[in-house]
């Protein structure tokens, strides 16, 4: 970790609560050995020793779950908690201060070459599973709610969750995030799903009573058989079903 080691454990200590000695982190943390292999692996690439520094992030990626590519730049007191699953690809650049949870990719959506992959600035903390994708800007102090799927860029100190990732908060709020798992405010599509078919079913409820009104005014016997044969139907099917049980 070079001359950022102090930065480094500071980081661990003030983000991660069950952190107790430095000696503990430098054995038990998954995320500390990653980024102590990527640390190596991205002064072999930036000299030029491609292969070797390949070699070295795969033994990483092995070791810990957690895959950086060597190209990648990160900047000082970045955090990476719990880890597993972790994927951080070639061109992406990280700002100090940042935090990632489990499950996150930062990856590409393009098999050109050049830049790929998005940027985070200062302060960002990218909740657990979520995808950041393309050559985007996350803006300092952002934050990604878990499981959301982010290909636009994002304002600094904006709280984005969803799937596509939309803004919910601007200027730092944080009611909204949560790093690890669904709150009450972010979408659930199932659910959304569910209420968009419920509320049609309303309507065309209230579309049919309209209908039947409208039509007993004009034949009232019309509209009283209509609706006397549903319920006739519906009642010996529930009587056929209750005999056959």
């Amino acid at each position: 970790m070079g001359g950022s080691w102090r930065e480094e454990m500071n980081a661990i200590f003030a983000r991660d609560p069950a952190a107790r000695t430095r000696l503990e982190i430098l054995l038990t943390y998954p995320g500390v050995h990653a980024l102590l292999v990527y640390r190596l692996a991205h002064a072999l690439w930036v000299r030029g020793w491609r292969l070797p520094a390949r070699l070295l992030s795969a033994f990483g990626r092995w070791a810990t779950g957690i895959e950086i590519h060597p190209g990648a730049v990160i900047g000082k007191a970045f955090f990476i908690d719990h880890g597993m699953g972790v994927v951080i690809g070639e061109t992406a650049e990280i700002g100090d201060d940042c935090t990632l949870y489990h499950g996150v990719t930062l990856g590409g959506t393009s098999w050109q070459p050049g830049k790929r992959h998005p940027t985070l600035g200062r302060g960002v903390i990218v909740g657990a599973g979520a995808k950041v994708l393309g050559p985007i800007h996350v803006g300092d102090g952002a934050r990604i709610g878990s499981n959301a799927v982010v290909v636009k860029d994002v304002p600094a100190g904006a709280t984005v969750v969803g799937v596509p990732g939309r803004v919910v908060t601007k200027g730092g709020g944080s009611a909204q995030f949560d790093a690890y798992g669904l709150s009450g405010q972010m979408p659930d599509p199932v659910a959304r799903a569910v209420e968009c078919m419920l509320e049609h079913m309303h309507r065309q409820d209230a579309e049919i009573a309209q209908l039947r009104e409208a039509l007993q005014r004009l034949q009232p016997s019309a509209g009283n058989i209509a609706v006397e044969e549903l319920h006739c139907a519906l009642d010996e099917d529930a009587t056929g079903a209750g005999a056959r049980d």
